[in-house]
């Protein structure tokens, strides 16, 4: 796009923009005749896709504001109204990131306009009871405006469809379609009212709701550190814990109530170095069972254990064993139905489903994969999200999960026993899944393209010393799954080793996920075999990186 091109898009814009804020930053940039930025601004728009939009707050097309998040209720209203639901329910949540209210408001006043009903949840709330909420209520559509765990500056636009599943093809590319076909936001009529602000009636279904996920009786005993990572968790996790009769969490003080700036972490992603440690200085000090983290918006749930051989005395949990212990204590719960995991995850799982007796299936990446299972009784994916509850919430839910964490770690404690003993009992059962992520964030998102090209281009050939056996392009499909843009690796030998390499969809990064299987003779061998897979894995990482060139 020619500069005069991209000033004049630039003037457009200003003149339309109904948020003052982006207007004033806008009017400087183009009076300060900056083209570089007004060229990272507007050549090319944020793309709606699986993951609705999520991107950098700021003016301008390629970024997270007003005129965008208008243009996309816009254009989900008119997919509604063509497929029939033009009179339907629209359920619209929002978490406490900046202008994640003002986006909420605007959505619904879109919705009310198109001659949609629109309610909005009464404050900023976790993303599951707006995921509740749309199947609890009947609504055709949902929409959470939250960019879950990623930094302060980023916001997104989050939607899910009837059933309260999020979007998958072709719905997101329709979605896509009619926005692109919205013209002047003069033309989109917003009334300043007629929409509905619900009152707590849905929030306490949802936490009755899960109160019900847990065993009539069963031990409550299990003395809780929760943070909240200064997201909206720490309201609904203490009145689901105190609904379910568990001792009240002690909650780290300094991340409990919602902040946008996020002040005391550098990501607020549990997942991510340093954001756990006042949660583990807590821990220090009120010695409970467990952490228990969830991310901002509160759909993921880690766990962390005593640990006297970790610093500090603590151990996170890697996703993959929350998972494990999660179908564990389901299966011991004697459910039925199918156990679901996403490609890479940890193929623990099918073998804890096939000794169970249970069904078990892997999709693509995603929730919104997980969640279409066909008779789904539990999903999981490495990431720390769990569906424990798919009736309830078809979507990952950190209250719910971490409410069965703790459960299962009473029924321990009961038996003078913890979570990582159980993880031992696995290990020893199915061999030692042992699996780890090499994860690169990137500024320039062509690192990630050029990665990718690379990796087609000459794949590795050997990886910590076996050889790769098969290595797949799963851009034309695998095992019935739908195309994605991803690699998958396998190697040889005994251990079952493989890999699998993707951009992210949700940051600017690479992930490749790793995983080996040790068999495991007996108790006494697990020293050895979790020395063996911790060598295996670094050196898988080691030559990952130096094939992909990262």
């Amino acid at each position: 796009m020619q500069q005069q091109d991209i000033v004049a898009r630039a003037t457009a814009w200003l003149a339309e923009d109904p948020d003052s804020e982006t207007r004033e930053e806008l009017g400087k940039i183009i009076d300060a005749g900056d083209p570089s930025t007004l060229a990272e601004l507007f050549t090319g728009t944020l793309q709606f896709g699986t993951a609705g939009l999520r991107g950098e707050l700021g003016p301008g097309p390629m970024r997270m504001n007003r005129a965008v998040v208008i243009r996309a209720a816009a254009g989900l209203a008119a997919y509604l109204k063509g497929h029939g639901d033009g009179d339907g329910l629209v359920v619209i949540g929002y978490d406490a990131r900046y202008k994640s209210a003002d986006f909420a408001r605007d959505t619904a006043a879109v919705m009310t306009g198109a001659g949609l009903r629109a309610a909005v949840l009464p404050r900023p709330l976790p993303t599951p009871v707006l995921a509740f909420a749309v199947r609890h209520l009947g609504a055709v559509a949902g929409v959470e405006v939250t960019a879950s765990h990623n930094p302060p500056r980023d916001n997104g636009y989050k939607v899910y469809l009837g059933g309260g599943s999020q979007i998958v093809p072709p719905a997101d590319g329709e979605i896509a379609a009619e926005i692109e076909a919205v013209g002047a936001l003069a033309t989109v009529p917003r009334p300043d009212s007629g929409w509905q602000t619900l009152g707590d009636e849905v929030l306490t279904a949802y936490l009755e709701r899960t109160d019900a996920a847990l065993t009539a009786g069963s031990p409550r005993t299990a003395r809780v550190v929760h943070t909240a990572l200064h997201g909206v968790g720490t309201e609904t996790f203490t009145a689901a814990f105190a609904r379910a009769g568990f001792p009240e969490p002690v909650l780290v003080a300094e991340q409990a109530e919602p902040d946008p700036a996020f002040p005391t972490v550098a990501f607020p992603n549990p997942e991510e170095p340093g954001a756990m440690d006042l949660a583990f200085a807590t821990a220090r000090r009120v010695q409970p069972d467990l952490i228990i983290a969830n991310d901002p918006d509160a759909d993921r749930c880690a766990v962390a254990v005593p640990d006297d051989s970790a610093d500090g005395g603590w151990r996170m949990l890697r996703g993959d064993e929350v998972g494990a212990l999660l179908a564990a204590h389901l299966v011991h719960k004697g459910v039925t139905g199918t156990f679901a995991e996403s490609i890479v995850s940890s193929s623990l799982l099918g073998r804890i489903a096939a000794a169970a007796g249970v069904g078990y299936e892997e999709t693509l990446t995603g929730f919104k994969w997980i969640a279409r299972v066909e008779d789904l009784r539990y999903g999981y994916e490495e990431a720390l999200g769990y569906c424990v509850d798919p009736d309830g919430v078809r979507d990952k839910d950190g209250i719910t999960a971490a409410l069965l964490v703790a459960e299962l770690a009473s029924e321990l404690k009961a038996k003078d026993r913890t979570l990582t003993d159980l993880l031992d009992d696995l290990a020893v059962t199915h061999g030692l899944h042992a699996t780890d992520q090499l994860s690169v964030r990137v500024k320039d998102l062509s690192l990630i393209s050029d990665a990718m090209r690379r990796l087609r281009e000459q794949p590795p050939v050997r990886l910590a010393g076996l050889n790769v056996v098969s290595a797949e392009d799963l851009t034309r499909g695998a095992a019935g799954l739908p195309p994605t843009d991803g690699l998958r690796y396998r190697l040889e030998g005994a251990y079952r080793a493989r890999v699998i390499v993707r951009p992210s969809g949700t940051e600017p990064k690479i992930k490749c996920y790793l995983e080996i299987v040790v068999p495991v003779a007996d108790a006494t061998a697990l020293t050895t075999a979790r020395t063996t897979a911790a060598e295996m894995i670094a050196a898988m990482k080691r030559d990952l990186a130096a094939a992909a060139g990262i």
